[in-house]
């Protein structure tokens, strides 16, 4: 018999680190401890079998305890929680739920406890129709509740991504969805700016939203029939979803003695050791180094957490390799538009003090002649001097998740601006345009590096009206009609230059259009004619989601 290996927690980390382990190692004993019913499950997929889109549970269970023992000889031990960890004599204490405790030893120790959600001390929210969304049986007691209840209404306390994906399932299944969300957006990871697109479009669809607000009491006798905020109102609630975040299960870890990162994470090294070096941690439970900044963050999202698994196998193994960090990829789908974010936001690298430039563009998903094709937001960050690329968040209805996903990968490989100019993506019009939209930010951005084109943020342009710039709104006559930004002066990019007499010398002069092309072209031309001209980043695009 090789070497004795105890895992602690079967889901994502702790599941990918067992398979990945028997696979490198046939003669390894590997024990998997999970305090839970079920191992290696879709947790990403429990909001969408509560909304009843997966239809039968089975299909979130990746693995069972039984095809785990066939396929990788794995002795999991489901319904047994591990209560403590002795390092000097290398063993644990677990605890089945029928009561029997007893020890097992091991020569390596894994821990994957993951994350626990966060409750808040709000009177009520012990009461039965208030539920978090961790696994599959607080999944199986949402869906029982909906449909032996018949609520009408829900509560969705946080407005992150598993907030946005419950609020779609229970609006899918005919409640009335409101989301209360202490800060004044929904979806930190993303922009103020970025995420009014989303939350103008939630409150189209008669969803409910409550930010800068957050529950002081959950109001009922029995169940909970309403919840009160901050601000004094009062809300109908026949169901609460407790959607506020997460914090990593280190209990197990810390009264072990292990070390504690400052972000309440366990600490782990490069190779996702522990301060105990026969001890490795992995998953949503572990402090790791943010990719872009190297400051330490705790990122609970699925990818990174099987990632980190497969390595520590092949670091038990004797194939040691670094985990080199993670930048903090995420999408998520709400009714038919999608939003996406990867690296680092404008928030963040203000907060940090790190230089950044951004730009965004609202190109087409596909090219614009092909039917159904539909616009995309798009915001891109990069270093002010070389153009590496810090960040970038999109929102659309299509293909965002092929524009998401390869910036992420350039920003893995340390590319800059200049460098996704130069790829060359698949294209057809049913699928792209020529340039595609990654390649057209590109081009945006390289313009502000070269100096090409100044930008301003719309955020930033009322105090530079106020300072006397004057405002050109460069679409055609028709578009100015049916709706322009307050005291602009419409000029259409094709009269530009007949028209210069018009457009003073010696004021700022401040440029949008629908998308930013127009007001780029008018920019170059304003620019070479000697007058001190800005684009305004978005345009009149992003402008009307601001209002």
């Amino acid at each position: 018999m090789g070497k004795k290996v105890v895992i602690v927690g079967g889901v994502a980390a702790g599941a990918s680190t067992a398979a990945r382990l028997r696979r490198m190692d046939e003669d390894a004993q590997i024990i998997m401890f999970e305090r839970g019913e079920y191992i290696s499950f879709a947790n990403c997929g429990l909001p969408y079998y509560v909304g009843d889109l997966i239809k039968k549970r089975e299909r979130l269970l990746i693995q069972t305890p039984k095809s785990m023992f066939r396929r990788f000889n794995i002795d999991v031990r489901i319904n047994t929680a591990v209560e403590q960890i002795n390092p000097q004599k290398k063993e644990i204490t677990a605890t089945t739920v029928q009561g029997e405790t007893y020890r097992e030893s091991y020569d390596y120790l894994v821990l994957c406890p993951g994350a626990v959600p966060i409750r808040p001390d709000i009177p009520g929210i012990d009461r039965p129709n208030v539920f978090s969304v961790r696994n599959v049986p607080d999944s199986d007691a949402i869906k029982q509740y909906i449909e032996l209840s018949q609520p009408a209404n829900a509560v969705i306390l946080g407005g992150g991504f598993i907030g946005l994906e419950m609020a779609e399932m229970l609006y899918e299944r005919n409640l009335d969805v409101a989301i209360v969300e202490a800060a004044d957006q929904l979806m930190g990871p993303l922009d103020p700016e970025m995420t009014a697109i989303i939350q103008k479009y939630l409150l189209d669809q008669d969803i409910a939203l409550y930010l800068g607000d957050r529950a002081v009491s959950l109001n009922g006798v029995e169940r909970t029939e309403s919840v009160t905020l901050a601000s004094g109102k009062t809300i109908p609630a026949d169901l609460v979803i407790l959607g506020i975040g997460v914090k990593p299960e280190a209990r197990l870890a810390q009264d072990a003695g292990l070390a504690i990162g400052s972000t309440g994470g366990i600490l782990v090294n490069e190779y996702l050791q522990t301060s105990d070096p026969c001890i490795y941690a992995a998953g949503d439970a572990v402090q790791i180094k943010d990719l872009i900044t190297g400051l330490d963050t705790l990122l609970p999202l699925a990818s990174p957490a099987n990632r980190q698994g497969w390595l520590v196998a092949n670091n038990l193994c004797g194939r040691p390799l670094k985990y080199k960090g993670a930048q903090g990829t995420a999408i998520v789908k709400i009714m038919d538009m999608t939003a996406a974010t990867t690296g680092k936001n404008e928030k963040t690298l203000r907060k940090l003090g790190i230089p950044y430039q951004a730009c965004h563009g609202l190109p087409n998903a596909h090219a614009l002649y092909y039917p159904g094709s539909s616009v995309m937001t798009i915001k891109l960050l990069f270093a002010p001097e070389d153009g590496k690329i810090l960040g970038a968040q999109i929102i659309g209805r299509d293909m965002v998740d092929k524009r998401i996903d390869v910036i992420a990968t350039a920003i893995r490989a340390g590319m800059t601006v200049f460098d996704l100019q130069e790829l060359e993506l698949a294209y057809a019009p049913p699928f792209s345009s020529a340039k595609d939209p990654v390649n057209l930010l590109a081009y945006a951005a390289a313009n502000i590096i070269n100096g090409d084109v100044s930008v301003i943020h719309w955020i930033d342009v009322p105090g530079h009206v106020k300072q006397g710039a004057f405002l050109i709104d460069a679409r055609t006559a028709s578009e100015f009609a049916h709706g322009a930004v307050e005291n602009a002066y419409n000029i259409p990019v094709d009269e530009i230059r007949d028209r210069l007499s018009e457009i003073p010398k010696d004021r700022e002069i401040l440029v949008y259009c629908g998308q930013g092309l127009r007001s780029y072209i008018v920019n170059r031309i304003l620019r070479q004619k000697g007058y001190d001209v800005k684009n305004i980043s978005g345009g009149y695009g992003l402008y009307q989601y601001q209002q």
